[in-house]
């Protein structure tokens, strides 16, 4: 048998569930892997070991009674820093929250836990989920390249799922903080639909922007999560009452029948021809299985990206309403700079981008429905080196912002699977996004399964 930590997060499930590993063999692998790799990694704020194996004898004994198991039995997994976690430092990446320990859990950390997921700990993201770390805070290391971006705010989440510290993590996108990470650790990540998955007890960077969901080292593990996540939740007024399929039964062997939308005029302007290519070769191996290629018109997205920062802003005062500005020497640069611009905004300039949101929603959903998903990057240029990338700016030697790819889609809240392809010359991943229909997770697993058994991806060993 492989090591545990190079199995996939649904291989440990079901290895759990049929007594072939214990959780708590599971939870120990894990907790060990973890104190020999994390000093070098960073990649945990806290690490919750004592609570993970009273979690994974919980469930060991939950089996040995012959109790129905979960969807996640024995899944070690990490939470994002800004899930709230009853009695547990919850820092949201911040100095001034740095001891703050809330009085319940985020509704999706219940439903993990419910579902038989093993907490190992909370993992960094940058100040307050936007552009950088905190001065006080030092990043997490990319287990690919030391010297490489980790993709911003879900970065901790992104280097544990890569470097086997945990099968899955949560990440949360407001601008790209899925799949950013997700595309620079070489992952699987799922943007769902805005509402899809509730975000109560989840610290806002945006209430209108942030979107949750799951990070992983494949589409099932991917899929089993969002099950669980996913759905209704009377605590979150954006929450939408849809009921959510079985995930699983959307899996696919070929794509005979779906019709891939490219807009080369979207993918191509400003982009670095690497990444270009990297749309290329995913859409070979797609038609390859069977998948129409179509040329589309992706409504303009200029605006939105261009006004992300106000938008963005404005939110983030409200969640920092009780600290800032009073305590703005506490605040790092970045998160400092993006809430000054936030008070300074206009009520009518934040109007008209809502304007443009509502126009942009409804054309792209027109598109969406002539086609079932389209093929963009997500960054605009290879990974760059981690002291060049920041707050959303102008991509290095490129001519678009680094949230061109990124932003629209949680402005328009549709979803977008992130997928892994070979590594380029330099050994880092390669990515790509599939965008769907609202409400269509389903829709890109299908599509998402099946390239990733065509094109396959194996990351590093890590045993560093």
């Amino acid at each position: 048998m492989p090591d545990i930590h190079a199995l996939s997060l649904s291989d440990v499930t079901r290895r759990t569930k049929s007594g072939e590993l214990t959780a708590r063999a599971v939870a120990e692998a894990m907790l060990s892997r973890i104190e020999r790799l994390e000093p070098q990694l960073g990649a945990y704020v806290t690490v919750l070991g004592d609570r993970a194996l009273e979690q994974a004898d919980e469930l060991d004994a939950r089996r040995e009674r012959g109790e129905t198991l979960g969807l996640l039995h024995g899944a070690p997994i990490a939470l994002k820093d800004l899930l709230y976690t009853k009695g547990i430092p919850t820092s949201c990446g911040t100095t001034i929250l740095a001891d703050w320990r809330p009085d319940e859990d985020a509704t999706i950390v219940t439903r993990l836990e419910a579902a038989g997921a093993i907490v190992l700990g909370k993992v960094k993201l940058t100040e307050g989920a936007y552009g950088e770390h905190h001065p006080a805070v030092a990043p997490p290391k990319s287990p690919w390249n030391a010297e490489r971006w980790t993709g911003v705010s879900s970065s901790g989440s992104g280097v544990a799922v890569a470097a086997g510290l945990a099968h899955g993590a949560i990440g949360t996108d407001t601008g790209g903080s899925i799949r950013f990470p997700s595309a620079a650790c070489g992952l699987v990540g799922i943007k769902p639909t805005y509402g899809r998955v509730s975000r109560h007890g989840a610290f806002p960077l945006s209430e209108t922007l942030d979107h949750v969901g799951p990070m992983t080292r494949s589409v099932e593990d991917a899929a089993r999560m969002l099950k669980v996540m996913a759905g209704h939740d009377p605590k979150d007024a954006t929450s939408l009452d849809a009921a959510v399929p079985a995930y699983a039964a959307s899996f696919r062997e070929k794509l005979d029948g779906v019709r891939i939308g490219v807009d080369w005029t979207f993918v191509g302007d400003g982009v670095h021809e690497t990444v270009v290519a990297t749309v290329r070769d995913a859409l070979d191996v797609l038609q390859n299985l069977g998948a129409q290629v179509l040329d589309v018109d992706v409504p303009d997205t200029a605006p939105l990206v261009a006004g992300w920062g106000l938008t963005c802003g404005v939110d983030c005062t409200r969640a920092h309403a009780a600290t800032y500005p009073a305590r703005k020497d506490e605040y790092g640069p970045a998160l400092a700079g993006l809430l000054d611009a936030g008070l300074q905004a206009t009520p009518e300039a934040y109007a008209r981008l809502e304007r443009l949101r509502g126009a942009f929603r409804t054309g792209l959903e027109d598109l969406l429905g002539t086609v079932d998903a389209i093929i963009a990057p997500c960054m605009t240029g290879p990974i760059p080196p981690a002291e060049r990338v920041g707050p959303p700016r102008r991509a290095v030697d490129q001519g678009r912002s680094m949230i061109a790819f990124t932003a629209p889609f949680d402005y328009s809240g549709h979803p977008t699977i992130t997928l892994p392809l070979a590594l380029d010359a330099d050994g880092m991943p390669r990515a790509f996004q599939l965008v769907g229909p609202l409400l269509g997770e389903d829709r890109l697993i299908g599509m998402a399964s099946a390239f990733e058994a065509a094109a396959g991806f194996t990351y590093p060993t890590l045993d560093l």
